[in-house]
């Protein structure tokens, strides 16, 4: 029955060390991942790049170039639809047209039937780069959240340099708490890790 308990005290013993450690590699992954003086002294411009794709990600810069893009493609800027023709407008178009109803309205549809038929091969060119350029759109959209991520998991992925400092710093601030404290406090008895309390 003793050796159970024994060998059961020294696991606790041992995965409490081994606890210790982790959090140790924890913190100091932490430290070192946020510790961005030390990684703008290590590489000023690696730590340039990574903010500035930052700050591009963050201002909207890529709609900005997929817009620019398109503007490039069409050859033109996409006006805004005027919000309304007013009445007004539409009143004195007409009576230049004429005050015979079915003339008017012949002659309106005899001018948009012409004038579709003029567009018609400029249209089939727009459509044929709005496609082209969705096509692109789509294919480097990915393409465009994969450097994003990459970019953010380099901001925040602490360089193995940096890791071991904060290590160092960590481990000899442990060894340091340790060492002040001469002698462990006073437990009561059957309360410390010996008598399997706690576990």
């Amino acid at each position: 029955m003793g050796t159970r308990t024994d060998a059961a005290l020294s696991q606790v013993v041992a995965a409490r060390g081994d606890l210790a450690h982790e959090i140790d590699r924890l913190e100091a992954a932490g430290r070192a991942a946020v510790d961005i003086p030390a990684k703008i002294k290590r590489s000023p411009g690696k730590a340039a790049a990574v903010a500035g794709g930052a700050a591009f990600l963050a201002v909207g810069g890529p709609g900005r170039v997929f817009r620019r893009a398109r503007r490039a493609v069409t050859g033109r800027d996409q006006a805004p639809l005027p919000k309304t023709l007013l009445p007004k407008d539409v009143e004195k178009t007409l009576k230049k047209l004429g005050s015979d109803g079915d003339k008017v309205r012949g002659t309106i549809e005899r001018d948009f039937a012409h004038y579709l038929d003029e567009r018609s091969a400029q249209r089939r060119n727009e459509s044929f780069k709005a496609a082209a350029l969705g096509l692109a759109t789509s294919a480097l959209r990915p393409v465009g959240f994969l450097v994003g991520r990459r970019l953010l998991d380099r901001a925040m992925n602490p360089d193995p340099a940096g890791f071991e400092e904060q290590l160092r710093r960590i481990r000899e601030r442990t060894a340091a708490l340790n060492s002040r404290s001469d002698s462990p406090p006073k437990a009561e008895p059957g309360a410390g890790p010996e008598s399997g309390a706690g576990i």
